[in-house]
């Protein structure tokens, strides 16, 4: 081939993808500016054309683009070489962004906006619910992470998912299409006693399902405070820090007080009648004098593995440099 010919490939190629990336991009803003279906499209163009800049699609994790961006993407090469019509792209499509099974609207479009697809939270669900609910975030190619299920919900989703793992102390359920690359910075989950590793192992296998590398430390509660100086190296060590404790919270404090990093206190409901169904720790964690602590509502796990893990990839790209 001569160079024109050459030159005129490269053209093609590179026209090809722009307009793959455009697509995708006007794609995602769409999105941000319709919640529902209801609405034209033109308004959102409309307000790109008066010199509204288009927002890039955030990457999962900070590591790598969305799955959904990905089958996007592929979905929109695949009508342009013919291999798939117009039509079936629209089949496709259809369910942007959301699907309404009824009694749930599942948001297929959050995986783009979020970099995780929608967790699902099992408890007063259906087994039946639940599964329906698994089955269409599933159908898009997206992992699930679904929290306070019960054995029965995993042995249903078993049946239809081999791969489903369930976290029998966290009561979480997580189905992936395989290993998420690990992030280098490290989220560290403290829990004050045994009794508060089931809001623990929620929030680890939350930060870890999202991508975060994870450890744990448990059972080193101030009643005796030694266990967690014999391990103060491992708390240095951590890029952000889950502390989840009952009875008076004061754990969070004591570990606040102790490194530099972001703490994430959970308190738990575990305790006796003043403790108050966790009401008691809330307040002392509220009320920290340490500096740098922030505090969930009582038991959520999920919630503090979340927030660990978006504030973790904040230091990937620094880390990777």
């Amino acid at each position: 081939m001569n160079d024109s010919g050459t030159l005129g490939t490269r053209r093609i190629q590179s026209q090809r993808q722009n307009f793959v990336d455009a697509v995708v991009t006007v794609s995602y803003n769409i999105m941000l500016y319709i919640p529902t279906r209801r609405r034209s499209t033109s308004r959102a163009v409309e307000r790109t054309k008066r010199g509204r800049l288009l927002k890039t699609p955030p990457d999962a994790n900070g590591l790598i683009a969305t799955l959904q961006t990905h089958l996007l993407r592929k979905l929109l090469e695949d009508i342009h070489h013919q291999r798939t019509t117009p039509e079936e792209g629209l089949e496709v499509l259809r369910h942007l962004p959301y699907e309404d099974l009824g009694f749930a609207q599942i948001d297929h479009h959050r995986g783009l906006r979020q970099g995780f697809p929608e967790v699902v939270f099992c408890q007063g669900k259906s087994v039946e619910q639940v599964c329906q609910i698994v089955q269409r975030i599933r159908a898009t190619g997206s992992d699930v992470l679904a929290t306070r299920a019960s054995p029965d919900m995993f042995a249903a989703i078993r049946e239809l998912f081999p791969e489903t793992m369930y976290h029998v102390q966290g009561r979480a359920i997580v189905v992936r299409s395989g290993d998420r690359p690990r992030t280098k910075g490290m989220v560290l989950v403290v829990s004050a006693g045994t009794s508060d590793i089931p809001v623990a192992e929620e929030a680890a296998i939350t930060a870890e399902t999202l991508g975060s590398t994870t450890e744990r430390l448990y059972d080193v509660g101030v009643a005796g405070i030694h266990r967690l100086l014999d391990r103060r190296e491992k708390l240095f060590q951590a890029r952000v820090l889950i502390v989840v404790a009952g009875m008076e919270g004061a754990l969070a404090s004591v570990v606040g007080g102790l490194v530099d990093k972001p703490v994430i206190a959970v308190p738990t409901s575990i305790g006796y009648g003043a403790s108050l169904g966790g009401i008691a720790a809330l307040l002392t964690m509220l009320n920290s004098c340490a500096a740098g602590i922030a505090t969930v509502n009582i038991d959520n796990g999920f919630g503090a593995g979340y927030i660990a893990h978006s504030i973790n990839v904040l230091g990937e790209s620094e880390a990777r440099g």
